[in-house]
Protein backbone atom coordinates (compact mmCIF):
# COMPACT_ATOMS: atom_id res chain seq x y z
CA UNK A 1 0.00 0.00 0.00
CA UNK A 2 2.80 2.44 0.85
CA UNK A 3 4.04 2.37 -2.74
CA UNK A 4 0.73 3.91 -3.81
CA UNK A 5 0.90 6.78 -1.31
CA UNK A 6 1.57 10.33 -2.47
CA UNK A 7 4.87 11.96 -1.31
CA UNK A 8 3.10 14.06 1.34
CA UNK A 9 1.65 10.91 2.92
CA UNK A 10 4.99 9.08 2.70
CA UNK A 11 6.66 11.97 4.53
CA UNK A 12 4.45 11.21 7.54
CA UNK A 13 4.03 7.42 7.53
CA UNK A 14 6.68 5.68 5.41
CA UNK A 15 8.89 3.16 7.20
CA UNK A 16 7.21 3.43 10.62
CA UNK A 17 8.61 0.98 13.18
CA UNK A 18 6.85 0.62 16.53
CA UNK A 19 8.17 -1.03 19.65
CA UNK A 20 6.20 -3.42 21.84
CA UNK A 21 4.53 -0.36 23.41
CA UNK A 22 2.86 0.74 20.15
CA UNK A 23 3.79 4.38 20.59
CA UNK A 24 2.16 6.97 18.29
CA UNK A 25 5.20 9.21 17.89
CA UNK A 26 8.30 7.49 16.53
CA UNK A 27 10.62 6.11 19.20
CA UNK A 28 14.15 7.47 19.53
CA UNK A 29 16.63 4.64 20.01
CA UNK A 30 19.66 6.28 21.61
CA UNK A 31 21.92 3.28 21.50
CA UNK A 32 25.13 2.61 19.65
CA UNK A 33 25.05 -1.17 20.09
CA UNK A 34 22.59 -4.08 20.14
CA UNK A 35 22.54 -7.35 22.09
CA UNK A 36 21.94 -10.94 21.01
CA UNK A 37 20.22 -13.79 22.77
CA UNK A 38 22.96 -16.25 21.82
CA UNK A 39 26.44 -16.27 20.36
CA UNK A 40 25.01 -18.11 17.36
CA UNK A 41 22.56 -15.26 16.75
CA UNK A 42 25.37 -12.72 16.88
CA UNK A 43 27.41 -14.74 14.41
CA UNK A 44 24.46 -15.06 12.04
CA UNK A 45 23.69 -11.35 12.15
CA UNK A 46 27.27 -10.40 11.31
CA UNK A 47 27.22 -12.84 8.41
CA UNK A 48 23.92 -11.64 6.92
CA UNK A 49 21.99 -8.64 8.19
CA UNK A 50 18.20 -8.76 7.75
CA UNK A 51 16.07 -5.81 6.69
CA UNK A 52 15.07 -4.95 10.26
CA UNK A 53 18.16 -6.13 12.12
CA UNK A 54 20.93 -3.97 13.55
CA UNK A 55 24.38 -4.54 15.01
CA UNK A 56 25.98 -1.10 15.49
CA UNK A 57 24.74 2.47 15.06
CA UNK A 58 27.51 3.30 12.58
CA UNK A 59 25.95 0.61 10.37
CA UNK A 60 22.28 1.32 11.16
CA UNK A 61 19.76 2.20 13.86
CA UNK A 62 15.95 1.76 14.03
CA UNK A 63 15.27 5.51 14.29
CA UNK A 64 17.71 6.33 11.51
CA UNK A 65 16.25 3.57 9.37
CA UNK A 66 12.78 5.03 9.73
CA UNK A 67 14.07 8.35 8.47
CA UNK A 68 15.93 6.71 5.60
CA UNK A 69 12.80 4.86 4.47
CA UNK A 70 10.73 8.02 4.75
CA UNK A 71 12.97 10.39 2.79
CA UNK A 72 13.65 7.75 0.13
CA UNK A 73 9.93 7.16 -0.33
CA UNK A 74 9.22 10.87 -0.47
CA UNK A 75 11.78 11.38 -3.27
CA UNK A 76 10.70 8.23 -5.10
CA UNK A 77 13.86 6.14 -4.58
CA UNK A 78 14.28 2.57 -3.35
CA UNK A 79 16.65 3.27 -0.49
CA UNK A 80 18.66 5.88 1.38
CA UNK A 81 21.72 6.23 3.60
CA UNK A 82 21.40 9.05 6.15
CA UNK A 83 24.57 11.03 6.84
CA UNK A 84 25.98 13.49 9.35
CA UNK A 85 25.65 16.46 6.98
CA UNK A 86 24.87 17.40 3.41
CA UNK A 87 28.56 17.55 2.58
CA UNK A 88 29.10 14.13 4.17
CA UNK A 89 26.48 12.87 1.73
CA UNK A 90 28.17 14.55 -1.26
CA UNK A 91 31.64 13.37 -0.28
CA UNK A 92 30.41 9.89 0.64
CA UNK A 93 28.55 9.32 -2.61
CA UNK A 94 31.36 10.60 -4.80
CA UNK A 95 34.14 8.81 -2.95
CA UNK A 96 32.25 5.53 -2.69
CA UNK A 97 31.62 5.41 -6.42
CA UNK A 98 34.92 6.72 -7.84
CA UNK A 99 38.50 5.48 -8.08
CA UNK A 100 41.77 6.67 -9.60
CA UNK A 101 41.51 7.01 -13.36
CA UNK A 102 37.74 7.64 -13.43
CA UNK A 103 36.37 10.60 -15.35
CA UNK A 104 33.75 12.95 -13.86
CA UNK A 105 31.82 15.68 -15.67
CA UNK A 106 30.29 18.28 -13.36
CA UNK A 107 28.55 21.61 -13.68
CA UNK A 108 30.92 24.40 -12.71
CA UNK A 109 28.13 26.18 -10.80
CA UNK A 110 28.51 24.15 -7.61
CA UNK A 111 28.60 25.01 -3.93
CA UNK A 112 32.16 25.87 -2.89
CA UNK A 113 32.59 22.79 -0.71
CA UNK A 114 31.47 20.53 -3.58
CA UNK A 115 34.11 22.09 -5.81
CA UNK A 116 36.68 21.47 -3.07
CA UNK A 117 35.77 17.77 -2.90
CA UNK A 118 36.08 17.44 -6.67
CA UNK A 119 39.11 19.62 -7.43
CA UNK A 120 41.14 19.42 -4.22
CA UNK A 121 40.42 15.92 -2.94
CA UNK A 122 39.29 13.58 -5.70
CA UNK A 123 41.62 15.10 -8.29
CA UNK A 124 44.50 14.61 -5.84
CA UNK A 125 43.77 10.89 -5.85
CA UNK A 126 43.71 10.55 -9.62
CA UNK A 127 40.10 11.27 -10.58
CA UNK A 128 39.86 13.37 -13.75
CA UNK A 129 37.44 16.29 -13.40
CA UNK A 130 35.86 18.23 -16.28
CA UNK A 131 33.73 21.27 -15.39
CA UNK A 132 31.15 22.62 -17.83
CA UNK A 133 28.52 25.33 -18.09
CA UNK A 134 25.58 23.44 -16.62
CA UNK A 135 23.05 25.43 -18.65
CA UNK A 136 24.67 24.50 -21.98
CA UNK A 137 23.47 21.13 -23.29
CA UNK A 138 26.10 21.20 -26.03
CA UNK A 139 28.82 21.57 -23.38
CA UNK A 140 27.56 18.45 -21.61
CA UNK A 141 27.44 16.57 -24.93
CA UNK A 142 31.04 17.52 -25.71
CA UNK A 143 32.40 16.72 -22.25
CA UNK A 144 30.73 13.35 -21.56
CA UNK A 145 32.96 10.63 -23.01
CA UNK A 146 32.71 6.90 -23.56
CA UNK A 147 34.78 6.37 -20.40
CA UNK A 148 32.94 8.91 -18.22
CA UNK A 149 32.07 7.22 -14.93
CA UNK A 150 29.89 9.84 -13.25
CA UNK A 151 28.03 13.11 -13.89
CA UNK A 152 27.32 15.55 -11.06
CA UNK A 153 25.32 18.77 -10.84
CA UNK A 154 22.99 20.82 -8.68
CA UNK A 155 19.48 20.63 -10.13
CA UNK A 156 19.21 24.34 -9.29
CA UNK A 157 22.58 25.94 -8.66
CA UNK A 158 23.61 27.73 -5.48
CA UNK A 159 23.66 30.76 -5.39
CA UNK A 160 22.91 31.93 -8.95
CA UNK A 161 19.88 29.65 -9.49
CA UNK A 162 20.88 28.22 -12.84
CA UNK A 163 18.71 25.29 -13.97
CA UNK A 164 20.14 22.11 -15.50
CA UNK A 165 18.17 20.38 -18.26
CA UNK A 166 18.19 17.18 -16.28
CA UNK A 167 16.48 14.92 -18.80
CA UNK A 168 18.99 15.86 -21.51
CA UNK A 169 22.01 15.36 -19.27
CA UNK A 170 20.71 12.08 -17.85
CA UNK A 171 20.07 10.69 -21.34
CA UNK A 172 23.56 11.64 -22.49
CA UNK A 173 25.20 10.16 -19.37
CA UNK A 174 23.23 6.93 -19.44
CA UNK A 175 24.06 6.46 -23.12
CA UNK A 176 27.70 5.86 -22.09
CA UNK A 177 26.86 4.00 -18.86
CA UNK A 178 27.69 6.88 -16.51
CA UNK A 179 25.93 7.37 -13.19
CA UNK A 180 24.09 10.64 -12.55
CA UNK A 181 24.20 12.36 -9.15
CA UNK A 182 21.90 15.34 -8.56
CA UNK A 183 22.33 17.66 -5.58
CA UNK A 184 18.73 18.51 -4.77
CA UNK A 185 19.25 21.09 -2.02
CA UNK A 186 17.75 24.05 -3.87
CA UNK A 187 15.02 22.09 -5.66
CA UNK A 188 13.73 20.99 -2.21
CA UNK A 189 12.53 17.48 -1.26
CA UNK A 190 8.93 18.58 -1.89
CA UNK A 191 9.53 19.66 -5.48
CA UNK A 192 12.36 17.26 -6.28
CA UNK A 193 12.31 16.01 -9.87
CA UNK A 194 15.58 14.06 -9.81
CA UNK A 195 13.90 10.64 -9.84
CA UNK A 196 11.34 11.64 -12.45
CA UNK A 197 14.16 12.79 -14.74
CA UNK A 198 16.14 9.58 -14.24
CA UNK A 199 18.96 10.64 -11.89
CA UNK A 200 20.52 7.55 -10.30
CA UNK A 201 21.18 9.32 -7.00
CA UNK A 202 19.67 12.37 -5.34
CA UNK A 203 21.68 14.00 -2.58
CA UNK A 204 19.82 16.08 -0.02
CA UNK A 205 21.19 18.38 2.65
CA UNK A 206 18.61 17.67 5.33
CA UNK A 207 20.07 20.60 7.26
CA UNK A 208 17.99 22.74 4.92
CA UNK A 209 14.31 22.08 4.22
CA UNK A 210 13.97 18.84 6.20
CA UNK A 211 15.14 20.33 9.51
CA UNK A 212 14.00 23.77 8.38
CA UNK A 213 14.47 25.44 11.74
CA UNK A 214 18.21 25.96 12.12
CA UNK A 215 18.83 23.12 14.58
CA UNK A 216 20.71 20.15 13.18
CA UNK A 217 23.08 19.12 10.40
CA UNK A 218 22.14 16.16 8.25
CA UNK A 219 22.31 14.67 4.78
CA UNK A 220 20.80 11.86 2.73
CA UNK A 221 21.95 9.82 -0.26
CA UNK A 222 18.93 8.36 -2.10
CA UNK A 223 19.16 5.80 -4.91
CA UNK A 224 18.68 2.19 -5.86
CA UNK A 225 19.05 -0.48 -3.20
CA UNK A 226 22.05 -1.95 -5.03
CA UNK A 227 23.94 1.36 -4.91
CA UNK A 228 22.88 2.40 -1.41
CA UNK A 229 23.34 -0.97 0.35
CA UNK A 230 26.35 -1.80 -1.81
CA UNK A 231 29.28 0.61 -2.31
CA UNK A 232 27.74 3.60 -0.52
CA UNK A 233 26.84 1.79 2.71
CA UNK A 234 30.19 -0.01 2.69
CA UNK A 235 32.08 3.28 2.48
CA UNK A 236 29.91 5.24 4.90
CA UNK A 237 29.75 2.64 7.66
CA UNK A 238 33.52 2.15 7.66
CA UNK A 239 34.34 5.88 7.61
CA UNK A 240 31.85 7.02 10.26
CA UNK A 241 29.47 9.24 8.30
CA UNK A 242 26.17 7.84 9.63
CA UNK A 243 23.47 10.15 11.01
CA UNK A 244 22.93 10.00 14.77
CA UNK A 245 19.54 8.85 16.15
CA UNK A 246 18.60 12.18 17.74
CA UNK A 247 19.03 13.98 14.42
CA UNK A 248 17.02 11.27 12.66
CA UNK A 249 14.21 11.53 15.23
CA UNK A 250 14.10 15.33 14.93
CA UNK A 251 14.07 15.00 11.14
CA UNK A 252 11.19 12.51 11.33
CA UNK A 253 9.15 15.07 13.27
CA UNK A 254 10.11 17.80 10.78
CA UNK A 255 9.01 15.69 7.80
CA UNK A 256 5.47 15.80 9.16
CA UNK A 257 5.27 19.51 8.24
CA UNK A 258 7.78 19.81 5.39
CA UNK A 259 5.16 19.86 2.64
CA UNK A 260 3.24 22.70 4.29
CA UNK A 261 6.40 24.66 5.10
CA UNK A 262 8.09 24.36 1.72
CA UNK A 263 4.96 25.20 -0.25
CA UNK A 264 4.38 28.32 1.85
CA UNK A 265 8.03 29.37 1.57
CA UNK A 266 8.11 28.76 -2.18
CA UNK A 267 4.96 30.81 -2.66
CA UNK A 268 6.58 33.58 -0.64
CA UNK A 269 9.78 33.44 -2.72
CA UNK A 270 7.83 33.95 -5.94
CA UNK A 271 5.79 36.77 -4.42
CA UNK A 272 9.00 38.46 -3.29
CA UNK A 273 10.52 38.09 -6.75
CA UNK A 274 7.39 39.62 -8.29
CA UNK A 275 7.38 42.50 -5.82
CA UNK A 276 11.07 43.33 -6.37
CA UNK A 277 11.20 42.87 -10.15
CA UNK A 278 12.10 46.18 -11.77
CA UNK A 279 13.10 47.88 -8.50
CA UNK A 280 15.34 50.89 -9.32
CA UNK A 281 18.03 49.79 -6.82
CA UNK A 282 18.38 46.35 -8.42
CA UNK A 283 20.14 45.16 -11.55
CA UNK A 284 18.18 41.90 -11.53
CA UNK A 285 15.94 39.50 -9.63
CA UNK A 286 16.55 35.76 -10.10
CA UNK A 287 14.01 33.04 -9.41
CA UNK A 288 13.74 29.94 -11.62
CA UNK A 289 10.00 30.07 -12.34
CA UNK A 290 9.80 33.88 -12.58
CA UNK A 291 9.21 35.08 -16.19
CA UNK A 292 12.45 37.12 -16.12
CA UNK A 293 14.62 34.04 -15.51
CA UNK A 294 16.44 33.03 -18.73
CA UNK A 295 15.48 29.37 -18.15
CA UNK A 296 11.93 30.05 -17.04
CA UNK A 297 10.36 27.58 -19.51
CA UNK A 298 12.78 24.78 -18.59
CA UNK A 299 12.26 25.37 -14.86
CA UNK A 300 8.48 25.09 -15.24
CA UNK A 301 8.83 22.01 -17.44
CA UNK A 302 10.69 20.23 -14.63
CA UNK A 303 8.81 21.41 -11.52
CA UNK A 304 5.82 23.59 -10.59
CA UNK A 305 7.96 25.74 -8.29
CA UNK A 306 11.45 27.21 -8.23
CA UNK A 307 11.93 26.50 -4.54
CA UNK A 308 12.33 28.68 -1.47
CA UNK A 309 15.37 30.72 -2.55
CA UNK A 310 15.69 33.72 -4.88
CA UNK A 311 18.52 36.13 -5.56
CA UNK A 312 18.85 39.85 -6.18
CA UNK A 313 21.71 41.93 -7.54
CA UNK A 314 22.04 45.27 -5.78
CA UNK A 315 23.33 48.26 -7.73
CA UNK A 316 26.51 49.87 -6.42
CA UNK A 317 28.63 46.79 -5.69
CA UNK A 318 29.86 45.61 -2.32
CA UNK A 319 29.50 48.91 -0.43
CA UNK A 320 25.88 49.39 -1.46
CA UNK A 321 25.19 45.71 -0.91
CA UNK A 322 26.57 45.79 2.64
CA UNK A 323 24.50 48.92 3.38
CA UNK A 324 21.44 47.02 2.21
CA UNK A 325 22.26 43.95 4.32
CA UNK A 326 22.99 46.02 7.43
CA UNK A 327 19.70 47.90 7.01
CA UNK A 328 17.58 44.75 7.07
CA UNK A 329 15.48 44.60 10.22
CA UNK A 330 13.47 41.41 9.76
CA UNK A 331 15.65 39.23 7.53
CA UNK A 332 18.66 37.65 9.22
CA UNK A 333 22.20 37.75 7.81
CA UNK A 334 23.42 34.16 7.80
CA UNK A 335 24.97 31.59 5.45
CA UNK A 336 22.21 28.99 5.72
CA UNK A 337 18.99 28.80 3.71
CA UNK A 338 15.60 27.04 3.84
CA UNK A 339 15.00 28.07 7.44
CA UNK A 340 11.67 29.16 8.93
CA UNK A 341 13.38 32.54 9.40
CA UNK A 342 14.10 34.51 6.22
CA UNK A 343 17.82 34.80 5.54
CA UNK A 344 20.06 37.03 3.41
CA UNK A 345 23.52 35.85 2.33
CA UNK A 346 26.35 37.62 0.49
CA UNK A 347 27.95 34.69 -1.38
CA UNK A 348 30.99 36.56 -2.72
CA UNK A 349 32.34 37.15 0.78
CA UNK A 350 30.96 34.08 2.60
CA UNK A 351 29.86 30.77 1.06
CA UNK A 352 31.84 31.25 -2.19
CA UNK A 353 34.60 33.55 -0.98
CA UNK A 354 37.35 30.96 -1.58
CA UNK A 355 36.67 30.90 -5.32
CA UNK A 356 39.17 32.87 -7.44
CA UNK A 357 37.73 36.07 -8.86
CA UNK A 358 37.78 34.77 -12.42
CA UNK A 359 35.57 31.82 -11.38
CA UNK A 360 33.19 34.16 -9.55
CA UNK A 361 32.97 36.25 -12.70
CA UNK A 362 32.15 33.22 -14.85
CA UNK A 363 29.49 32.05 -12.41
CA UNK A 364 27.95 35.49 -11.99
CA UNK A 365 28.77 35.78 -8.29
CA UNK A 366 29.15 39.55 -8.20
CA UNK A 367 29.75 41.84 -5.24
CA UNK A 368 26.12 42.92 -5.53
CA UNK A 369 24.61 39.43 -5.46
CA UNK A 370 22.48 38.53 -2.44
CA UNK A 371 20.93 35.10 -1.97
CA UNK A 372 17.58 35.42 -0.24
CA UNK A 373 15.86 32.53 1.53
CA UNK A 374 12.15 33.02 2.09
CA UNK A 375 10.97 31.97 5.53
CA UNK A 376 7.54 31.64 7.10
CA UNK A 377 6.99 35.26 8.10
CA UNK A 378 4.15 37.29 6.57
CA UNK A 379 5.29 38.02 3.02
CA UNK A 380 4.10 41.64 3.19
CA UNK A 381 6.42 42.23 6.15
CA UNK A 382 9.32 40.73 4.18
CA UNK A 383 8.59 42.91 1.15
CA UNK A 384 8.45 46.02 3.30
CA UNK A 385 11.73 45.16 5.04
CA UNK A 386 13.62 44.50 1.82
CA UNK A 387 12.33 47.64 0.16
CA UNK A 388 13.23 49.90 3.10
CA UNK A 389 16.71 48.36 3.19
CA UNK A 390 17.13 48.94 -0.55
CA UNK A 391 16.17 52.61 -0.06
CA UNK A 392 19.02 52.87 2.46
CA UNK A 393 21.59 51.16 0.21
CA UNK A 394 22.44 54.36 -1.72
Amino acid sequence: MSNDWKPRTKAIHMGTRRSQYNELSEAMFLTQGFVYETAEQAEARFQSLGDDEFIYARYGNPTVRMFEDRIAGMLGYEDCFACTSGMAAVNGALTALLKAGDHVVAARALFGSCLYVLEDILARFGVEITLVDGTDNAAWDAAIRADTRLVFFESISNPTLEVVDMRHVVAKAHAVGALVLADDAMATPVYSYARACGADIAIVSTTKHVDGQGRLLGGAICGTKDLIRGPIEAYMKHTGGAMNPFTAWTHLKALETIDLRVRAQSDAALKLANALDGHPRLHAVRYPTHPSHPQHDLALAQAPSGGTVFAIEVKGGKDACFKFLNALELLTISNNFADAKSIATHPATTTHQRLPQDQKDVLGITDGLVRMSAGLEDVDDLIADIKQALDRSV
